[in-house]
């Protein structure tokens, strides 16, 4: 499942929240040398309840706007089908 990601890295706080397609991914870690987007991986992870491998940036690498993966080889949780994907 493919499905439209904006971070807001350097936050207080960790969460996620949705505003229409796009969720909203606020992580701690600074946007470099690829910290924000280990902690955007880690937080969509814990978030759908997959590994961490099952989750991958597939474009937007060094913007806020970005593609994420969510690989369903082993099933995906209920909260992720309930997704709009793109």
């Amino acid at each position: 499942m493919k499905i439209q990601v904006k971070v807001k890295p350097n936050s207080k706080t960790e969460e996620i929240s949705q505003k229409g397609d796009t969720l909203i991914v606020t992580v701690k870690e600074p946007p470099k040398e690829g910290r924000a987007n280990q902690a955007v991986i880690k937080l969509l992870a814990k978030h759908f309840g997959v590994p961490q491998n099952q989750v991958k940036i597939l474009s937007g690498f060094k913007k806020r706007d970005k593609v994420v993966e969510i690989a369903d080889r082993y099933g995906i949780p209920q909260s992720v089908r309930g997704y709009a994907p793109h």
